[in-house]
């Protein structure tokens, strides 16, 4: 009898230790009922009444998050709240909150505090909810920031475009029309 209570001791231990640790590695994504509550708890409103955004702009990018609801007023209004909250803390880097969300510290963190005196963070009110706009004319800290938004992107899976926005727009290098095209002669 008591190697049958040792073994299911053990047994309770090892899923609790297995658990446990999947949780601190930050295996759970917002999207997962464990990883929306924590989301809740940090963001201050239901994400399941909201959508979040994140663009990848070529000076940096934005967080949107918007009320699904128009006339949800209390969301638009905590998404605002919550908004401007995260632009005064990532510009002192303070990324307490990525952290807290996902379990883990996103890609780019540790260069967007290394180099927050290059970024800058403003809070930007939509008609349903609020924008966060990301700017740095620093090449390293605009990767960073990118890396961090792509992040954001796969974990709440969004959908939003991951593509570098610098790409798109650098030249064609056999576009030349204009520059050195000659008339055609008479």
């Amino acid at each position: 009898m008591n190697l049958k209570i040792g073994f299911y001791f053990t047994a309770a231990i090892a899923t609790f230790v297995f658990m446990t640790s999947s949780l601190l590695r930050g295996q759970t994504s917002p999207t997962s009922a464990a990883g929306a509550a924590r989301g809740d708890e940090a963001m201050d409103f239901d994400q399941a009444k909201t959508t979040h955004h994140f663009k990848l702009l070529a000076e940096g990018g934005a967080i949107e998050i918007t009320a699904n609801d128009p006339s949800d007023v209390a969301s638009r209004d905590a998404v605002r709240q919550h908004v401007a909250k995260i632009a005064t803390m990532f510009g002192q880097g303070n990324f307490n909150i990525p952290m807290l969300v996902h379990g883990q510290k996103p890609p780019g963190v540790d260069t967007m505090t290394r180099l927050k005196s290059s970024l800058d963070y403003a809070a930007e009110n939509l008609p349903n909810g609020g924008r966060v706009r990301i700017t740095t004319s620093n090449p390293e800290a605009q990767s960073a920031v990118h890396d961090f938004l792509r992040f954001q992107i796969q974990e709440h899976k969004t959908s939003d475009s991951p593509a570098d926005p610098r790409a798109a727009r650098r030249p064609h290098p056999t576009n030349n029309l204009g520059h050195d095209a000659r008339p055609a002669p008479p």
